[in-house]
């Protein structure tokens, strides 16, 4: 196995968490989105703030936080880094609830995995909340929208990614 082409894999084919310390330190930062898709009863109960268990959207964007902070005790490979920012949002649509996550760091690697990881638990967090009106409840499109920093740059997803 080529640990260039596969860094995560030593020569023998096994995971390994990579060596960054040759890299640079630099300012990172990853936004990702993904949104929660609900029924029109559960959507009007969220505008009214009738939801039974309280407001869904404070404790998914909280839950987003603290979910982005726990990043590298859920993903195995991801290293342990010194969070600078996180901003959740998540806003009610017609069809659910659009969930936005930006994090920052000073590191020598990126934030997309944080990113992506505050957005998965906020659409959980909503579908804690929300689960004893919409059963059919569904998280979709997660995904890194931009980044910024490292080696490579920066990169904006186009709408065709």
């Amino acid at each position: 196995m080529s640990e260039g082409r596969f860094p995560h894999l030593n020569a023998a084919g096994n995971a390994r968490m990579v060596d960054v310390s040759g890299k640079s330190v630099t300012a990172r930062s990853a936004t990702a989105a993904g949104r929660v898709m609900l029924s029109a009863e559960c959507v009007a109960a969220l505008r009214d703030g009738a939801v039974p268990k309280g407001d869904a959207l404070a404790v998914a964007r909280i839950a987003g936080i603290q979910g982005a902070k726990k990043t590298p005790d859920l993903i195995p490979l991801c290293h342990p880094l010194f969070i600078s920012g996180i901003d959740v949002t998540a806003e009610v649509t017609d069809d659910g609830v659009e969930i936005t996550a930006t994090v920052t760091t000073t590191e020598r690697t990126g934030v997309e995995m944080e990113a992506l990881t505050a957005v998965a638990v906020a659409g959980l967090a909503v579908i804690d909340m929300i689960k004893a009106i919409d059963r059919a409840a569904v998280i979709s499109e997660v995904r890194v929208l931009s980044k910024s920093g490292g080696r490579r740059g920066d990169w904006t997803r186009d709408d065709d990614s």
